[in-house]
């Protein structure tokens, strides 16, 4: 055998290796909630060894997310954004969508408490007070599942937000909770990451319990009609993983033993 000859079959092989690793990944589009609470760090390595498949994750915002399916920029969306979920699905740009968990937003604040909405029950009225007192509020501003949950908040309490007391971030869920502690400001958070940052924060759970703060999450595979390159048995693999029963019993046991209280709550899965 020549040296050229071995030299093209040395490349024909690298390459066919590359290939092969590159058919090994995954791109999952998700929000910062799932990183920022542990939960991915802890799902990822078993879904990893149990298929072989590599995770590439993008952690923003859900709206974010789900235009990155859109341009079949990730293979499948884990996301909490249920109105634009289904639009997405309408739209014919999610091949399947499942209903994989639940938990809470949160208002947080400072213990002093300037709005006065300590153990208030209903979120809008809590949101009023914050308003007419014109104290300091963190917005996410990033269109995220968080951010249009409070959009939708401000709309019940018939309120439109704008003042120099009304701040926009335009940061993850982290970096806001950060934000308003140095600021001493509320903030709408997601139960999970407040409780995965508390202990370097001040801020304390102010209000909570509405059913307006119920925060789904859902799983979609992103349609390959419309982008043949999406790793779509890759994506379905992906899904299937998190509905399994020892996968949601992970979930539904994930935080109990650092924060004395489980972090997402599993449901029957539902399909579209």
């Amino acid at each position: 055998m020549t040296l050229l000859r071995i030299a093209m079959l040395a490349v024909v092989c690298l390459l066919g290796c590359t290939s092969n690793s590159a058919d090994q990944t995954l791109t999952l589009a998700t929000t910062t909630s799932t990183r920022d609470s542990g939960l991915l760090e802890e799902l990822l390595p078993k879904f990893e060894a149990k298929t072989g498949i590599l995770v590439k994750v993008v952690a923003v915002g859900s709206g974010q997310a789900l235009e990155l399916g859109r341009r079949g920029d990730a293979d499948v969306l884990l996301t909490h954004a249920p109105n634009a979920e289904r639009q997405f699905m309408a739209d014919g740009d999610g091949l399947e969508r499942h209903s994989v968990m639940f938990n809470d937003f949160v208002l947080v604040g400072p213990r002093s408490d300037p709005g006065g909405v300590r153990g208030e029950p209903s979120i809008p009225v809590a949101f009023q007070r914050i308003a007419d007192t014109e104290s300091l509020f963190i917005s996410r501003d990033d269109n995220s599942g968080t951010h249009m949950k409070e959009q939708e908040i401000w709309r019940r309490s018939k309120i439109d937000p704008a003042g120099d007391w009304y701040l926009q971030s335009g940061s993850g869920m982290a970096e806001a909770l950060r934000l308003a502690d140095q600021k001493s400001a509320y903030t709408l958070s997601d139960r999970a990451t407040f409780l995965a940052q508390r202990s370097a924060l001040e801020l304390v759970i102010l209000s909570e319990g509405d059913a307006l703060l119920r925060n789904p999450y859902a799983v979609m595979v992103v349609n390959p009609q419309k982008h043949p390159h999406v790793r779509i048995q890759h994506a379905k693999r992906f899904a299937e993983f998190l509905l399994e029963p020892t996968t949601q019993a992970l979930i539904s046991e994930f935080g109990k033993k650092q924060f004395g209280q489980t972090l997402f709550f599993v449901e029957r899965s539902s399909k579209e």
